[in-house]
């Protein structure tokens, strides 16, 4: 019976690891399908695809996979009949959140989301309550040399970028790490003239960026909210959570 036991677990085990692998590739595909919709199948030309299709492979996602996510945003294949919703709420603390999920069933998936804010100290409030914190912007982000760094500000800027930073790379002094923000309508004509000035795009995407700041600086507060904010990004439907809130480095490391 030990051995039919020490079986048993194992395919218990194995079944969980692939339920979850399935539900990491389901949002990646979504990812793909999102980013096809918005900005055309071709990943030359939709970076934000591209960048989507690199996250998706770099998880496990086959080329089949990633070609019927493409045929399914661009309408060549039949979709699932998924409704695009956001939530929003406050943590523990006073902590603003805020979730974009893609669902089949959107009272599911709003009454889980609202257990995860009951459970942890959270309340799940109404629409608008914190979206003005959360301001949509595409984001571009690309390396280059120090010597460069007036040339891509110069390029991202007359491309209609609102803002660009530059720090130095922690691998290597000599290269800047840049990052470019653009309204989200321009990203693909951002990347498209930071490509055509020479320089190389790792990554595109739209996210959300808070405006104000929440400082955790208690066990307290930080306990609940990160178990809070791990199981809304653990659930099926959310493909990102977003939150204004900024841990103290020795809070977050006592929680474990």
């Amino acid at each position: 019976m030990a051995g039919h036991s020490r079986w048993a677990n194992i395919k218990r085990q194995k079944a969980v690891k692939d339920a979850k692998k399935g539900a990491v590739f389901a949002k990646y595909s979504r990812d793909i399908i999102t980013a096809t919709k918005l900005g055309g199948p071709d990943p030359a030309g939709n970076f934000r695809l591209r960048t989507a299709i690199d996250q998706g492979k770099a998880a496990g996602l086959t080329n089949d996979t990633i070609q019927r996510a493409i045929d399914k945003g661009s309408g060549a294949l039949a979709g699932d009949s998924l409704q695009e919703m956001t939530y929003e709420g406050y943590g523990p603390g006073g902590v603003a959140i805020f979730i974009e999920a893609q669902t089949d069933n959107k009272n599911r998936t709003a009454g889980d989301i609202r257990s995860y804010f009951n459970k942890y100290q959270g309340n799940l409030g109404a629409d608008g309550c914190v979206a003005w914190i959360f301001e949509e912007r595409g984001q571009i982000l690309l390396s280059v040399s120090q010597a460069e760094e007036d040339t891509v500000m110069e390029a991202a800027i007359d491309a209609g970028a609102v803002d660009v930073a530059t720090a130095s790379s922690e691998a290597d002094y000599a290269v800047l790490d840049v990052q470019v923000l653009t309204e989200p309508h321009d990203i693909n004509a951002v990347c498209a003239a930071l490509q055509t000035a020479g320089f190389i795009v790792d990554a595109a995407e739209v996210l959300r960026i808070p405006q104000n700041q929440s400082q955790v600086t208690t066990l307290e507060v930080a306990k609940p909210l990160l178990r809070l904010l791990e199981a809304i990004e653990d659930h099926d439907d959310v493909q990102a959570v977003y939150s204004n809130a900024v841990i103290d480095p020795a809070v977050e490391a006592a929680c474990g």
